[in-house]
């Protein structure tokens, strides 16, 4: 895709090279502004060369068309499988730190990013049991609140990112 890319960047300005001629042509015929006019091959010439250069310009840009689609297809299937993962990951942790499923639901919102009033609404109870539940949730995971419950998976995906990474020949150590 990189030779592609490079390759865009000579025929976009090949591209609008042509289609500058093919505008001052049409300008200068319906305008009568050719003082001299071209020989019948000079002009089929730059025609030819112009029609080449948009129809190549239009095939790369379908092709990386084609590409993107694919790679997004490709990231798109990698998101939702990382969406799993985290979601194995905080079932993993919830079930470690015995969170009842009163727990689990408010552990999820409140990693969401909802306040205690926006969860006791979701979840039809009063923001004083949020609260409490929020609290419990806390003590069991070892923190001390939102923030740091909140940390902890982003730790454990960093962790597991960085495990998972290659390790550079520089790194080794003798």
């Amino acid at each position: 895709m990189k030779h592609l890319s490079r390759l865009l960047w000579v025929i976009v300005p090949l591209q609008m090279a042509a289609t500058g001629f093919f505008i001052w042509d049409t300008g200068a015929a319906l305008f009568g502004y050719r003082d001299e006019p071209l020989s019948w091959r000079a002009h089929e010439a730059i025609e030819l060369g112009a029609v080449l250069g948009l129809l190549i310009g239009f095939a790369i840009g379908l092709r990386m068309l084609v590409l993107t689609l694919r790679r997004n297809k490709v990231v798109e299937r990698q998101l939702r499988v990382a969406s799993g993962a985290f979601a194995e990951l905080l079932e993993e942790r919830f079930q470690e730190w015995g969170l009842t499923p009163a727990e689990r639901d408010v552990a999820w919102f409140t990693l969401k990013g909802f306040s205690n009033a926006e969860i006791a609404a979701l979840r039809k109870t009063s923001d004083g049991t949020v609260k409490a539940q929020s609290f419990a949730i806390f003590r069991k995971a070892g923190v001390s609140g939102r923030p740091q419950l909140l940390s902890l998976f982003i730790e454990d995906l960093l962790d597991d990112a960085y495990k998972d990474r290659p390790k550079s020949p520089e790194a080794k150590v003798s």
